[in-house]
């Protein structure tokens, strides 16, 4: 069964930095694309970094990208979303998710691409 456990978000002013975890269990970590996704109150999600843990291969959205590192640990199976200088923005529920990447495809950049989510985790931005 594939778990995906998110934890790290939080409170934090605008300016401020927060960094998400994501422990996966049930899968290959090196055969996926892991990413964050994320949903604004009253909006629909968006889809914010994905990450082939194959190769470490990364992209981001506009919105976030100069702001938001995604990384991988893969002795421990963990995705991570580093998030420096945080917007009001940015106020969101996150999702970490995955997909098995078939040989020779490529990896989401939208969030109705993966197979398995988390439960979320919640980052606030206040100015």
């Amino acid at each position: 069964k594939v778990q995906l456990v998110e934890s790290g978000g939080g409170s934090v002013q605008a300016g401020g930095s927060l960094r998400l975890s994501c422990v996966a269990s049930g899968i290959t970590f090196s055969w996926y694309c892991l990413g964050w996704v994320r949903q604004a109150p009253g909006k629909g999600l968006e889809w914010v970094s994905t990450i082939y843990t194959g190769d470490s291969s990364t992209c981001y959205a506009g919105s976030v990208k100069g702001r938001f590192t995604i990384s991988q640990e893969n002795a421990k199976n963990t995705l991570y979303l580093q998030m420096n200088s945080l917007k009001p923005e940015d106020n969101a529920m996150y999702y970490c998710a995955a997909k098995y990447r078939s040989l020779g495809a490529s990896c989401p950049q939208t969030s109705g691409e993966y197979d398995f989510w988390g439960q979320g985790t919640q980052v606030t931005v206040s100015s």
